[in-house]
C-alpha cells in the first residue's frame, strides 16, 4: 500500500500532528482580515445590500426574517445568513488493509480554522469546486466516487449543515469501499486511518474537521430497539409530531437595513454585540485548487457548547435529544443534542429564558465536573472564522427519566438508523454520534 496508514495507537497521535503541521508549513497558508472594500470580486449588491460575488456563483450573505411558533411560544428575529443553494460532496473512501477497514483522510486547509489544517474527508468540495467554477485545479481522487471505480456504497445521503447560519444548505455524505487490490495514488496530503485511530483523534481538540465528523456519523451501525425506551416507530412518530407542532418560517430579505444589525467598514455586527459578525479575509494557499482568493466569513462572538446528556435504562445506553427548530433547515426541525447554544448569547436573559439543561453542562465546560467525553471542535472552516464549540457527553442522574416536552431518550442505534435518511439529525448531533461510532465515547 503506497499511502501510509495509521492503525490506532495513541503513540501515533504525535506523528499525525507532526504530519499535519508539516502539511500546513508546506502549503504556504496565510489568512488575513481585510475590509469589505478589499474583497476581490465581492461587493454589496445595489438595492438588497446582499454581499455577493460578481460572478453570481459560490454563495451570498443575505438577510433573513425568522419566525418560530410552537404551542407555548413565539419567537421572531432578523439575522444575516449564508445562502449557498448548491449541494456539496463530502466523500470518504475506505479500503480493507491487512484485514482492517481504513479510511482515506486528507490534510486540508480551510481559511476559517484557528489551526489551518485538519483531517477532512477524501473529497470535500462544493459544486462550484466540482465543476471548476473557480478556474483552479481539478478535485483530487474524485474518480473514486464514480460507480465503476468502487465495489460498494456504504452510505449515501443528503444531510443538512448549520441551520442557524446556512439557508437550506445540504451536502451529499457518501462513503464508498474500494477493493483491497486497487492502488490509490500516493500523495503527501492523504493518509489511511483505521476507525480506532480516528476515534482517538476525535478525543483531541481541533484535529478532525466538521465534514469528516458528519460523514463518519453516517456509517452503517448496528441498530436494535430491544431495550430501548421507545420503539423506532414511536421515535419517528414523536419527531413527526414535533415538526407538526413547531411552525418555522424563514423569509429571505435584503441585508441592507436589517433590523438590529449594523454594517461597518470591516464587519456586519449585531447592535448588542451578540451572535456573530460577518467579516472578510484574503487567503493564500499553495496546496488548494486555487492559490489565492478572498471571501466573507461568519465569525461567532464566543465559543459554543454542544452536549448530550446520557444515561442507561435497563443497562442500555440512551441519549437525550431535543427537537430543535432552526430557520435554515429544510424541514425546519431536526434532532439535536440536549444542549446546543452559545452561553454568552443568553447571559443578558433571566434564568428561566436560558436553554434547558445548560446548568447541568456548564460544570463540564468549566472543567469542574467529569464527563464521558469532552473536546473542542471547529465548525465549517470554509464559511466560518474561529467557530469552535466544546462538545461533551455528560452522564445524567437517575432522576432525569421523564424529560420535558420537546426532548426524548433514544439509543445511539436509533439515531444511526434515522441517519439513513436526510433531514432528521442535525450536524452537531452527528459530530457526537461520530464520536460514539469511532469509540471516542464509551457509553
Amino acid at each position: 500500500m503506497a499511502v501510509r496508514s495509521v492503525r490506532g495507537t495513541s503513540g501515533q497521535n504525535g506523528e499525525v500532528r507532526a504530519w499535519m503541521e508539516e502539511r500546513a508549513e508546506s502549503g504556504g497558508f496565510r489568512v488575513e482580515p481585510v475590509p469589505f472594500a478589499e474583497l476581490d470580486g465581492w461587493g454589496f449588491e445595489s438595492g438588497s445590500g446582499d454581499l455577493v460575488h460578481r460572478s453570481g456563483r459560490f454563495f451570498r450573505i443575505r438577510g433573513l426574517r425568522a419566525r418560530v411558533e410552537s404551542a407555548d411560544a413565539l419567537q421572531e428575529w432578523h439575522q444575516p445568513i449564508i445562502d449557498q443553494p448548491e449541494v456539496g460532496l463530502l466523500g470518504l473512501v475506505c479500503q480493507e488493509i491487512d484485514g482492517v477497514l481504513h479510511f482515506l483522510m486528507q490534510a486540508k486547509m480551510e481559511p476559517g480554522n484557528p489551526e489551518p489544517v485538519q483531517l477532512s474527508p477524501t473529497v470535500q468540495a462544493t459544486r462550484s469546486n466540482l465543476t471548476g467554477a473557480h478556474g483552479g485545479r481539478g478535485v483530487r481522487l474524485l474518480e473514486c466516487f464514480h460507480s465503476e471505480n468502487h465495489s460498494e456504497v456504504l452510505a449515501d445521503v443528503l444531510q443538512s449543515e448549520h441551520g442557524s447560519w446556512f439557508l437550506r444548505k445540504n451536502n451529499r455524505n457518501k462513503v464508498v469501499e474500494i477493493s483491497p487490490d486497487r492502488r490509490v495514488p500516493e500523495h503527501p496530503d492523504f493518509r489511511w486511518f483505521s476507525l480506532g485511530a480516528l476515534g482517538e483523534l476525535l478525543g483531541l481538540d481541533g484535529v478532525v474537521n466538521m465534514d469528516s465528523r458528519s460523514v463518519l456519523a453516517c456509517l452503517p451501525a448496528h441498530t436494535d430497539e430491544n431495550g430501548s425506551l421507545h420503539s423506532d416507530a414511536e421515535v419517528r412518530s414523536w419527531f413527526a409530531g414535533q415538526r407538526f407542532e413547531q411552525s418555522v418560517n424563514a423569509e429571505p430579505v435584503g441585508l441592507s437595513g436589517l433590523p438590529d444589525w449594523v454594517r461597518e467598514r470591516e464587519r456586519v455586527r449585531h447592535v448588542g454585540g451578540r451572535y456573530f459578525d460577518v467579516v472578510g479575509v484574503a487567503v493564500r494557499a499553495r496546496s488548494r485548487e486555487v492559490r489565492g482568493w478572498s471571501q466573507p466569513l461568519l465569525r461567532p462572538v464566543a465559543q459554543g457548547v454542544v452536549a448530550f446528556l446520557a444515561r442507561r435504562f435497563g443497562g442500555v445506553p440512551h441519549l437525550l435529544v431535543q427537537a430543535r427548530a432552526e430557520p435554515g433547515l429544510v424541514g425546519g426541525v431536526e434532532l439535536a443534542p440536549t444542549v446546543q447554544c452559545t452561553p454568552e448569547n443568553y447571559a443578558h436573559l433571566p434564568a428561566d429564558r436560558r436553554p434547558a439543561f445548560l446548568d447541568m453542562v456548564l460544570p463540564v465546560v468549566e472543567e469542574s465536573a467529569p464527563a464521558l467525553y469532552r473536546a473542542v471542535h471547529t465548525e465549517e472552516g470554509g464559511r466560518f472564522r474561529d467557530a469552535e464549540s466544546l462538545y461533551a457527553v455528560v452522564e445524567a442522574g437517575p432522576d432525569l427519566a421523564d424529560p420535558p416536552p420537546g426532548y426524548l431518550w433514544v439509543t445511539p442505534g436509533q439515531l444511526g438508523s434515522l441517519l439513513l435518511h436526510g433531514q432528521y439529525v442535525n450536524v452537531q448531533a452527528r459530530t457526537l454520534l461520530a464520536c460514539v461510532n469511532t469509540g471516542a465515547v464509551r457509553l
